[in-house]
């Protein structure tokens, strides 16, 4: 896959592709260890971010990195930078 290139501070998460029903579209789930204020122990937060992926390269189970874009769609606005990791 050809390098993305992208201008300015834009943030760069790297999650798992939890779906690619969509055409051009992957769903990424992007866990974060967040320190409880009270507890002072670390919680797993997860977020999905819809992406967009335009030659349908991605499948379930991928790890992917992706980063901020221009609104695409009502909820898509995130770009598919690489894929890090294929699923067996």
């Amino acid at each position: 896959m050809a390098e993305f290139k992208y201008k300015g501070n834009r943030r760069v998460l790297t999650g798992l592709v939890i779906s690619d029903k969509g055409d051009k579209t992957i769903v990424v789930r992007v866990e974060t260890l967040v320190k409880h204020p009270l507890l002072k122990k670390y919680i797993r937060r997860r977020k999905k971010f819809m992406a967009h992926d335009p030659a349908n390269d991605c499948g379930v189970g991928d790890k992917v990195q992706i980063v901020e874009s221009r609104p695409m769609s009502k909820r898509k606005r995130w770009h598919l930078v690489q894929i890090l990791e294929k699923a067996v």
